[in-house]
């Protein structure tokens, strides 16, 4: 998780202000939403997984008002994540988590596998996204995994 932040912090640290509420399509969220929705998943999804049965929520998706703010939101997120994780321990992560809406179950799966596919994979698919985005705006993507197109 700390390896894969800093990957994360690079990419929002890139984000031009101006660029905030700039969409590629009319039903994608804004720049400002991926990034701050990108932000704020890891703790989210911690507090989500905490309780054995969670209810489907409903994801608000605002959009920030400057960089530091993203920055920030990133910070806490990965701090609530970590104390979640490492609270839930080796046994809490193989405990059985379910996910229902209205009463009725959507998922069900060790916690484990949720913590990797919602807590970590969920940001590496939005934060592709986000790449995308910048790629569209005409800025320097940074690199996730090695140098990018943009990078000696």
């Amino acid at each position: 998780m700390k390896r894969e932040a800093e990957s994360t912090r690079a990419l929002l640290e890139k984000l031009p202000e101006d660029n905030f509420s700039w969409r590629p399509h009319p039903i994608s969220m804004s720049l400002g939403q991926l990034a701050l929705h990108i932000a704020g998943v890891p703790g989210g999804l911690a507090i989500l997984l905490d309780d054995s049965v969670s209810e489907v929520p409903v994801v608000p998706l605002p959009e920030p008002t400057n960089r530091q703010e993203l920055l920030d939101a990133l910070e806490n997120s990965l701090s609530l994540a970590e104390t979640k994780l490492r609270a839930w321990g080796e046994d809490g992560l193989r405990d059985t988590w379910r996910l229902v809406s209205k009463g009725e179950t959507v998922l069900e799966a060790p916690r484990i596998d949720m913590a990797r596919t919602l807590m970590f994979n969920h940001v590496y698919h939005h934060r592709g996204q986000l790449t995308v985005y910048l790629r569209l705006l005409g800025i320097p993507v940074p690199g996730m995994y090695g140098p990018s197109a943009d990078e000696p």
